[in-house]
Order: C-alpha cells, then sequence, then structure tokens
C-alpha cells in the first residue's frame, strides 16, 4: 500500500536549466541553504545534460528521486519524496511546460531569461508550498494576467526609487 495515499506529490526544489548546465529557473520548498543550493545545482549540471533522450526520467539521488523531462534545449528536474508517484511528478512538469508555452505563445529559453518573473508567476500558480496548486490551464494563465505588472507602472516605480536613493546620495 502507498505511503502517499490521498496527499499530493511533495516537490522539494524545481530546476529548470539549459543543455550547457546553466540554471535558468529553481524554486526551494524545503529548507536548503546557499551552500547546498550551488552543490545540488552542480550535481546536477554535471549529470542532468550529458543524459540521453532514451533514459529513463527518474533518478535516484540521495534519498530523493529526481524526476525530469527535456523539451527542446531546457531540462526541468523536480526533486521529490521516493514514496511519491512519479508519474504524477512527470505530468507535473508536463503541465507546467503547457501552462508556459500557453502563456509564452511557444516557451523557449529565451523568455525563461526575459521574462523570468513572468515564468515565476506561472510556477507559483501552479506550485504552493511543494504541492500542485492549480489543476486548470486557464485559472492559472487568468491569475498570471491579472498579476501582471503593466511596464509603464513598473517603469514609474523604478524611477521613483531612483529619485530617492540620489536624494540620499545613495
Amino acid at each position: 500500500e502507498s505511503k502517499n495515499f490521498g496527499r499530493f506529490t511533495m516537490i522539494h526544489w524545481v530546476v529548470v536549466m539549459n543543455q550547457q548546465g546553466k540554471t535558468r529557473l529553481d524554486k526551494w520548498y524545503s529548507a536548503y541553504t546557499m551552500k547546498e543550493r550551488a552543490r545540488i545545482k552542480k550535481e546536477l549540471q554535471a549529470d542532468i545534460p550529458k543524459r540521453s533522450r532514451r533514459a529513463c526520467n527518474f533518478l535516484e539521488w540521495e534519498k530523493y528521486i529526481l524526476v525530469h523531462r527535456r523539451y527542446a534545449s531546457l531540462s526541468f528536474v523536480f526533486c521529490v519524496d521516493p514514496e511519491d508517484n512519479v508519474l504524477l511528478a512527470l505530468e507535473i512538469i508536463q503541465y507546467f511546460v503547457e501552462c508556459l508555452d500557453l502563456h509564452f505563445m511557444n516557451v523557449c529559453e529565451l523568455d525563461l531569461i526575459f521574462a523570468f518573473d513572468q515564468a515565476y508567476q506561472v510556477l507559483d500558480e501552479v506550485i504552493m508550498g511543494g504541492e500542485m496548486q492549480e489543476t486548470s490551464k486557464r485559472a492559472v494563465l487568468r491569475a498570471v494576467k491579472e498579476g501582471g505588472v503593466d511596464m509603464d507602472e513598473q517603469d514609474a516605480a523604478e524611477s521613483a526609487a531612483d529619485t530617492v536613493l540620489s536624494i540620499f546620495g545613495l
């Protein structure tokens, strides 16, 4: 009998990296020091990009299971507990990528670089506290659209912040 019957898959962290091993997005749902995060990402850089497309999407790693999937030049890696449903985690990756695709009109690495705030917003709508939060793509996209900051408002806020900093000589 499964230990996690009746609960969602617990995701400890999410890392999205390109094929050169450069991290493009990461989110940590369990407590890790900055040193531990750097070590984890370094290990991922050494292992994930080298894996064949035909290789298994599940890797035993320390006391966890890594669930990863490659889409074009990006690898999406989720860290889950060994008793969790890894196929569900794989489906959450697929769902997250579909939400990104819908938001960015076919997501690519440059979207994650230049619109990282929007990518994080999509991730935050899909996963909260390490568990899947929203199952409706329409609701995710609506929340991201409503939560977005107009560029004119953002420019005005940055200008105001620059003015305050210049007043104090910073």
